[in-house]
């Protein structure tokens, strides 16, 4: 992508995981900060499902590091996104107010990213990882103390569709910037 001559199209990551982490691991929480944090000092832009738990720390990191956070919420408005989902405020410069519940919303989430990072997560990140995998968009697996990573190489491995535009990390900066790479591949020069 050439930045001089189109400086406002910043590239634009999701990252999708476990509103609850319970099940994550120590480190889970951390490396999705980490995560934010690496989206941020590349100057992308982080997308999240506007929740809790991995998707929150990872717009902390971006937050903390200057970067900018948008999130997708399911809801039709704030006061839905605060009360009948208990949905997060924090750490999110712009939110989108889908109405879509869940299911709509992830597939917004995912179709309106070049890229999507998977973390620690249950069925809505397997939900996003297969529909970014369905639409081949790049997409980077966060390796951990969690089953995510291999559940995730099982279906790949299962679905007889190829691996698809997919990597696998267990350190965030490095994965980061594999993600990157694949998404410039795919810009206009």
């Amino acid at each position: 992508m050439n930045e001089r001559r189109h400086p406002h199209l910043k590239i634009k990551i999701c990252v999708s995981g476990a509103a609850e982490t319970d099940h994550c691991g120590g480190s889970a929480l951390e490396k999705s900060k980490n995560l934010g944090e690496e989206i941020a000092m590349h100057g992308a832009v982080l997308i999240t499902g506007a929740t809790t738990g991995v998707p929150l720390w990872a717009a902390m990191g971006a937050k903390e590091s200057g970067g900018i956070s948008m999130g997708l919420s399911p809801a039709s408005c704030e006061k839905e996104h605060v009360e009948k989902f208990k949905l997060p405020l924090e750490y999110m410069d712009l939110i989108v107010y889908t109405g879509f519940g869940y299911s709509g919303r992830n597939l917004l989430l995912t179709r309106s990213s070049d890229a999507v990072i998977v973390g620690c997560g249950r069925m809505g990140t397997l939900n996003e990882f297969t529909i970014a995998f369905e639409d081949n968009k790049p997409i980077g697996i966060l390796e951990g103390d969690w089953q995510t990573d291999e559940l995730i190489k099982k279906i790949i491995s299962e679905s007889h569709r190829g691996p698809g535009k997919v990597v696998f990390d267990s350190d965030p900066k490095r994965l980061v910037e594999k993600v990157i790479e694949m998404v410039k591949k795919g810009k206009i020069v």
